[in-house]
């Protein structure tokens, strides 16, 4: 043994208690939110390129009152004003993107006011919400407004520039397919942010390379749309096949930017991948069975309301633990 005397600093054993989180991102919220920012730039840009550089002014208009919502209602409640983190930012741009183009910006200040108030602040803000907020504010102007929410215009390099049927609703009222290339491309009738498959993967896969965004989710959700709708697909060929379902409207800005929102998802990798199935499940019926065209709305709020039971149901469970 050493002769070297223990001294008392080397002698004293720590034990620090803290509260979770115990595991941690190497980025912060308010850079996770800037990144995601950033990372729907490509369907900004797809949006100005197709429709017009008004679309601008409508994605603008749903920020700038998603933030200034969030402001007012952080002073009336004596809260530190947080809009620097990026979560209304965030809330803004998304339900700009999921807005048909030319919208009105009356109802797109509406709808931002309400996604904040309703979808946001009403639970607490930002980590307590269970409802995706921009999904809460596109829902209220799919009641409030259902004409002008279901108006749309084809793209401007189009050669008939007046209002048309999505793929989606020309597939199902009208038995017309689109072909791929304009899908992926973009240079079809939809919401702002969804037509551009190229532009909406381009933001995916920043997300997922930078880790923001967790792969279950939108794994677990292009799984679930190739089985289910694979599977009535070959039942009656007259449905959708399961890869227009892929690149048809929301799916992949749904399954990209709306099922990952870290506060209305599971935590868990099981209770991920339960989520997204049933997300896709969901969709799906809407979509071959349903009077709508669209389902991705419906089925990520329906799927949100599930997410505490989905959490408590698969966690893990705590070493020593005994299962009664």
């Amino acid at each position: 043994m050493s002769d070297v005397p223990v001294t008392e600093a080397q002698n004293r054993r720590e034990l620090l208690l803290s509260t979770s989180p115990h595991l941690h991102s190497r980025w912060t919220t308010k850079q996770i939110m800037w990144f995601v920012v950033l990372a729907l730039l490509p369907c900004v840009i797809s949006a100005v390129l197709y429709f017009g550089l008004y679309q601008l002014l409508v994605i603008a208009t749903a920020v700038l009152f998603a933030v200034g919502t969030e402001a007012v209602i952080q002073y009336l409640m004596k809260k530190p004003i947080a809009v620097s983190d990026g979560s209304a930012v965030i809330t803004g741009l998304l339900l700009g993107l999921i807005v048909p183009p030319n919208f009105s910006l009356a109802f797109t200040a509406l709808g931002s006011i309400f996604a904040i108030s309703v979808g946001k602040m009403l639970f607490g803000g930002l980590g307590y919400n269970i409802f995706n907020p921009a999904l809460v504010g596109r829902a209220f102007l799919q009641a409030a407004f259902p004409v002008a929410i279901t108006t749309w215009t084809m793209p401007q390099f189009a050669v008939d520039s007046i209002s048309k049927a999505t793929p989606l609703a020309a597939l199902k009222f009208d038995g017309v397919s689109t072909a791929m290339g304009p899908l992926f491309f973009g240079n079809v009738g939809g919401s702002l942010g969804e037509t551009s498959a190229i532009a909406v993967l381009l933001g995916g896969v920043f997300l997922l390379v930078t880790g923001i965004a967790n792969w279950r989710i939108p794994a677990a959700m292009v799984v679930g749309v190739i089985v289910f709708g694979g599977a009535l697909w070959l039942i009656d060929s007259n449905y959708p096949n399961p890869i227009f379902h892929l690149f048809a409207g929301s799916f992949l800005f749904g399954a990209v930017f709306m099922a990952t929102d870290y506060v209305s998802s599971p935590i868990t990798g099981l209770g991920m991948w339960i989520y997204g199935l049933g997300i896709s499940l969901i969709l799906v019926l809407i979509r071959v069975f349903g009077g709508l065209p669209e389902g991705v709305m419906y089925s990520i709020l329906f799927m949100n309301a599930f997410v505490p039971l989905i959490n408590r149901y698969t966690r893990p469970r705590i070493f020593g633990e005994v299962k009664s």
